[in-house]
């Protein structure tokens, strides 16, 4: 199995770069998961007018459950791609049905290349691609530190960026059984800046500290913990505007 995960991957890249989803499997399995969500778990969406209907664009959101992507997802009126841990690519079967639902992987901890170059290409082709900026799940608490790929993502494609925010999903799971909790998402206005191509560290770090500060603020709209400090917007990004 361990042998097979390489290709796996790469399968996976190249189903996203080239073909896209199963758009007959993704609406079918939307329309499921939204009824279960709106009757199990009451789910409460607010801010869906800042998702656009066409066009590229980001979504920069905190993770918390598994059942983020699919909550996320009931805000967009088109599918959505997104990253997933290179770890569930490892079976199969569920490897092709993470990319028939837009899924593609990522290895934590390093430079993935393979999947900063399927964003980019998702992105020109004018998808929406979803990024968890955490880099994990975090959970319970405040939100976790932002990696700053979403900030070189951004500026290096030029696409804007929403941020959202997802509260209650972190208390749904109790070993295999699914407890009925109230979910929340809230997306807030794109955030746009001027495309640099390659982005510097810095740069990308003061992408970043724009973005991460607008999840903080729809999170805590939802009623999630306050982060003790907020970080401040840095003044590199001013001089490249």
């Amino acid at each position: 199995m361990e042998s097979s995960a390489p290709s796996q991957r790469t399968e996976s890249h190249y189903r996203a770069r080239t073909r896209g989803g199963n758009l007959i499997l993704y609406w079918v399995c939307r329309g499921l998961v939204e009824i279960v969500l709106f009757t199990y778990f009451r789910l409460d969406k607010i801010g869906r007018e800042h998702i656009p209907r066409t066009g590229a664009a980001i979504i920069a959101s905190n993770h918390r459950s598994f059942m983020d992507p699919w909550v996320i997802g009931t805000m967009a009126r088109r599918p959505i791609y997104y990253v997933a841990k290179s770890e569930l690519f490892r079976n199969p079967f569920l490897a092709w049905f993470l990319s028939a639902l837009g899924a593609f992987p990522v290895q934590r901890g390093v430079g993935d290349q393979d999947t900063i170059r399927t964003a980019h290409e998702l992105l020109a082709r004018g998808e929406i691609v979803l990024i968890f900026p955490e880099g994990t799940r975090t959970r319970p608490g405040p939100l976790g530190n932002p990696k700053r790929g979403v900030g070189r993502l951004a500026l290096e494609s030029g696409a804007p960026v929403i941020p959202v925010a997802i509260f209650g999903t972190e208390d749904v799971r109790k070993g295999v059984l699914l407890r009925p909790r109230k979910i929340r998402v809230r997306a807030g206005r794109a955030l746009q800046f001027p495309r640099v191509e390659p982005a510097s560290p810095v740069l990308a770090q003061a992408v970043v500290d724009r973005v991460w500060p607008r999840v903080s603020l729809q999170w805590e709209w939802l009623g999630g913990t306050p982060a003790d400090q907020r970080q401040a917007e840095r003044p590199e990004l001013a001089r490249v505007a």
